[in-house]
């Protein structure tokens, strides 16, 4: 997946710069429906190499950044991480967003603490998909073994949520928005889309989506909607 594009401007309620950075790939790589995790190599120089291309782009136009991976930010090299830190810095980065699978969530208080000595704010992302226990890690193995919303979200700003899949229901997506408001500050709403991994798209599903729920989101000040998977001009 080398040539992915990896750099884009975000606008709308909350315009940002993106970067897709590459990382060792994720360390769960067991959900049903994902093969983003495919974005890895095992070399960190090869990394390092195409990540500081990446992060050359940064402008810091918005002093708003995210930085996501093919898995969780702790999944990316030293010296990755290390660069990231100094862009943010150089570019007058005030807020961050990074993304980090649940097995990872004890790691998200020290980069906290890391990022705000310099003033900056890190929010951080969960990929829940979906507040259905059951669905979640029988049908998606996504590796959560919490029910609660309340435990779910904690230590988490914000959430990816999945739509579009075998099984899902009006109910059960709509349920699913107003738990992902109820706990978190921002939804991330993804559409799913044709790929490569086990579990694909119901096309009824996805047009009850976008026939019922989304006319009454796609304004939502605290949610982003892709119907498309590289609606965010990554990927």
């Amino acid at each position: 997946m080398q040539d992915l594009q990896r750099y884009s401007v975000i606008f709308g309620d909350m315009p940002r710069e993106m970067v897709l950075l590459r990382g060792f790939g994720c360390g769960w790589a067991r959900c049903a429906f994902c093969d983003y995790h495919l974005d890895k190599c095992g070399s960190a120089a090869e990394n390092f190499a195409l990540n500081r291309q990446v992060l050359a782009r940064v402008t810091g136009k918005f002093s708003h950044l995210e930085a996501i991976n093919s898995g969780s930010f702790c999944e990316l090299d030293a010296d990755t991480l290390t660069l990231l830190e100094q862009v943010c810095v150089l570019r007058g980065i005030r807020t961050l967003h990074v993304e980090c699978h649940w097995m990872h969530r004890d790691r998200v208080p020290a980069l906290r603490a890391h990022y705000a000595v310099h003033g900056i704010t890190v929010r951080a992302r969960l990929g829940v998909e979906t507040f259905d226990h059951d669905f979640r890690e029988n049908v998606l193995h996504k590796g959560i073994a919490e029910r609660d919303p309340t435990k779910i979200a904690a230590g988490f700003d914000e959430c990816n949520l999945l739509f579009g899949l075998p099984g899902q229901t009006l109910d059960s997506m709509r349920r699913d928005l107003e738990l992902g408001l109820r706990h978190f500050d921002r939804l991330y709403v993804n559409l799913m889309t044709p790929n490569s991994a086990p579990l694909q798209p119901d096309p009824a599903v996805c047009q009850l989506f976008i026939r019922e729920l989304y006319p009454q989101y796609k304004h939502h000040p605290r949610m982003d909607i892709l119907l498309e998977n590289t609606d965010f001009g990554v990927g």
